[in-house]
Formats: C-alpha cells, structure tokens, sequence
C-alpha cells in the first residue's frame, strides 16, 4: 500500500524545487526526507527525479506521480474543509453535478424541491462535462449528478440512475420565423435554418432520427453544447431551436421565441445518478418525491 507520508515528502520537494528547501520548510533533517522518497521510488519501481547540476528534475516518472499528489492533497483539504463547516454547522452538504447539457431552467426546476424540504440544505452546484461528472459521482466529489441520459454500465462505474421523468420536445423560433414556417408543420421544416443541440446530447440522435422519419432534411446552422447560448442565437432569429415544451411559456418571455410544434415521439428524460441504490440523502429523497408526484400528476 501507497505510503502517504512519504508521497508527501517528495510532493513538498517537488514544489520546493529541492530537498534541501523543503527540509527547511518540514523541520527535518534532509538525510530524512532524502531516504523516504528513496523508499517510495524503491516501492513504485521507477525513479522520480534526476540531478541536474546542483538541483532535481521530475523524471516523467516524477511529473506523473506530482499530478496524482496534487489530486489526493487538494481532496485531502476538500475533506478536512467539509468536516469543518459539518462540525461547525447544522446545515446539510449537498454537492450536485450538472451535465452542460441540461437545461439551466430544468436543473432548477428539479433541484429547488431539495431546498424548499425541511432540512436545512446548502447546495454547492456546479456545471461539467457528463463524462468528468460521472468520474466524479464515482471518487465521491459529488452526491449527485443530474444527466439526460443513465449511468452507462460500460463505464465500469459504481452507480445507480434514477428517473426523474420526462418532457416533449418542441420548436421554437422568433416571430417572423414561426410566421413563416408553423404552417404546415412539421413538413415546413424541409430547408428551414435550424439550430440544435450539441453531439453530447441525447436530443440531437433523437432529434436525427425524427427528421429522418419525417423525410425532412433542415438546413443546420449550427450545434452548441450550451443550451442557453443555442437559445440566444434563436432569439436573434438566427434559425429555429428545439426546447423542451415545459418551458414554452418562459422561453416566449425570456427569448422572445413562439413555439412552431411539437416533435412528437421525441422526449427528454432526466436522470439523478448516486452512488445509492436506494435513495437516503434528505435533499435526494426530496428531489426523487418531487419527480414521481409531478409525473403522477
């Protein structure tokens, strides 16, 4: 097993740039420092620096083991600070990952039951990529990961998706462009310009699928990832955009966009991926409870 110690001692060196400077900032003798790292080069089987004059050098060795070091002490902190404000707060740590691709207004839309609960809930949210989300669900950096599709079971991560039920789908596009291409909808949209999600988003392979069904060939414009700044191009009346249909009436009032129709047969699902099968987190049942009654309603 991995010795901590002596993984700090040469991640002090190797920010100190020498033995004998972080010695100094250790209080240790450097014959100290100098034998442990050489017991975890021994350990890992590879040498971690090399002398250059009178100073060290990272071997590729070395540069790969300081950014596994930086991880595990920057977690090392994360802990100690979470324990902390545990310790000095009554509140209840809730860390959310939120794949890019969700929708802002939807993200909320389903995380605000975990606020309005009993429990004295502190949210730390924050926006990434699905796939560091999923790494991160995995090492325990977040309680939760709110997805538009389940935990993949190719990825080998430990994890459970839970569903938090699902929206259709609709175009929407400013006045002059609903004008011009609600009538005959959905056939209108053969040569229309069309703004759609991102590769990374499940919309788009259904999106794909339904053009196809429909013998409608659009004229992409462009793809985005974000789907706040697709919606700011649509309100430039750059072309029309697909949106989930639950959010038509804000979409009209904050973009000044009109839904053309609906994409029938396409839906948006959203998932909370944990690391529990079952659910015992008080903001996570409060989410999961919010969901199911919406759907049943």
């Amino acid at each position: 097993m991995l010795n901590y110690k002596q993984l700090h001692y040469f991640w002090r060196v190797a920010k100190a740039g020498s033995i004998a400077r972080a010695a100094a900032q250790l209080r240790l003798a450097p014959q100290t420092i100098s034998a442990q790292i050489g017991t975890l080069e021994e350990q890992l089987g590879a040498k971690l620096f090399r002398r250059v004059g009178r100073g060290l050098e990272l071997t590729p060795a070395g540069d790969l083991t300081l950014s596994y070091a930086d991880e595990i002490f920057q977690i090392g902190r994360e802990l100690e600070a979470n324990l902390r404000n545990q310790a000095d707060s009554k509140d209840i740590l809730f860390r959310v990952g939120v794949a890019d691709v969700v929708p802002k207004s939807i993200a909320y839309r389903l995380l605000a039951p975990a606020l309005a609960g009993g429990a004295r809930v502190r949210l730390i949210c924050r926006e990434d990529k699905l796939d560091r989300l999923f790494a991160e669900i995995a090492t325990h950096k977040v309680d939760l990961v709110i997805a538009d599709r389940p935990l993949p079971h190719a990825l080998g991560v430990k994890g459970h998706s839970h569903s938090l039920g699902r929206t259709a789908l609709a175009f929407f596009a400013t006045a002059d462009l609903a004008a011009r291409y609600q009538p005959g909808f959905p056939r209108s949209l053969h040569g229309a310009p069309m703004l759609i999600p991102g590769d990374s988003s499940t919309i788009q392979m259904g999106l794909t699928r339904w053009f196809s069904d429909h013998q409608i060939e659009p004229r992409i414009v462009g793809e985005f990832d974000d789907s706040a700044l697709m919606k700011a191009f649509g309100k430039a009346g750059t072309g029309i955009f697909p949106a989930p249909a639950i959010l038509a009436e804000e979409i009209e009032e904050q973009f000044g966009a009109t839904m053309i129709g609906r994409a029938e047969g396409i839906w948006t699902r959203y998932y909370a991926i944990s690391v529990e099968r079952k659910l015992s987190h008080p903001a996570v049942l409060a989410i999961s409870e919010a969901a199911r009654a919406e759907e049943a309603g």
